[in-house]
């Protein structure tokens, strides 16, 4: 069965998730900014969320994890939690 790992920040609104993507593709360290701003828990361990299967997560994040390139920063992404910039760490098919 396929897995992902992925690391996730999550922020109240477009425009805050927009900037944090701005500076992470300018060079700010993901992990750090992930810290600082998301409103996860998982924050606290640099966005990480460890590895997960299809269906563990929300639909529109499943999407991203299992679809898109790995080691992009992809979002932002709406959830019923907010917005996410995602980056999928690794996959298995």
């Amino acid at each position: 069965m396929a897995t992902a790992k992925a690391r996730h920040i999550l922020v109240d609104s477009e425009d805050a998730c927009n900037e944090l993507k701005s500076r992470i593709v300018a060079g700010e360290d993901f992990a750090e900014m992930a810290r600082q701003y998301s409103k996860c828990p998982s924050g606290r361990r640099g966005g990480e969320l460890g590895a997960f299967r299809p269906g563990q997560m929300v639909p529109e994040f499943d999407h991203v994890c299992f679809n898109e390139a790995v080691g992009e920063v992809h979002g932002p992404v709406r959830t019923q939690f907010g917005f996410h910039l995602v980056e999928v760490t690794e996959r298995n098919d």
